[in-house]
């Protein structure tokens, strides 16, 4: 990697490590620049402003990590309602990126960015649209197979498996512990197993 690629990276996890603590709004360039210890002049060399950083974090770092823990769990060739489980149980208990008192990144920015920032909005949605598409070929897949009933509904049930997990991400922030998760993890094993 060259330097200047590697600056860049520095930049970006250390601005994404800011932003996860603190929120997208409250975390300001100076905070990046005094963080990641380059000068002002190399920020700007790589981003004309903080947003163009923002929507790199989300296309460089948040694709790339929920390609491999969101969505690649989802690829394996398991039982789909155990992968859709084990894939919410690593995610809340056992993932060591997601920080319970921070919650889930890209819902984060989705909350704070979304309703005012066309671009972030945009770029979040591929992100999630891209999470959804997998679970409902996962389930149409089941379907197919013979593992889930037919006439489950498959984007119905990914859009009430994903937002009981958006959901409880907020609840283990407000708690800080990962206690609160285990109910709703119980609750989804049950769900999943009226789907067979």
């Amino acid at each position: 990697m060259k330097k200047a690629e590697a600056t860049r990276l520095t930049i970006l996890e250390k601005a994404f490590e800011l932003i996860y603590v603190k929120g997208y709004q409250t975390t300001s360039i100076d905070d990046i620049i005094a963080t990641t210890k380059v000068t002002k002049g190399a920020f700007y060399y790589h981003f004309k402003n903080k947003d163009e950083m923002g929507l790199s974090i989300i296309n460089d770092l948040l694709k790339p990590t929920l390609a491999g823990s969101f969505i690649g769990p989802l690829q394996t060739g398991a039982d789909p309602l155990t992968a859709i489980y084990d894939l919410m149980y690593n995610l809340l208990m056992e993932n060591e990126f997601l920080k319970v008192e921070y919650g889930c990144p890209a819902a984060n920015l989705t909350h704070e960015m979304t309703s005012w920032n066309a671009d972030f909005n945009k770029a979040l949605n591929e992100l999630t649209q891209q999470w959804i598409d997998t679970m409902i070929d996962l389930i149409e897949r089941g379907k197919t197979d013979g593992a889930i009933r037919k006439d489950v509904n498959a984007r119905q049930a990914t859009m009430f498996v994903m937002s009981g997990y958006w959901g409880i991400r907020n609840f283990g922030k407000l708690e800080r512990s990962k206690e609160v998760y285990l109910p709703y993890l119980n609750e989804l094993k049950n769900y999943l197993e009226t789907l067979r």
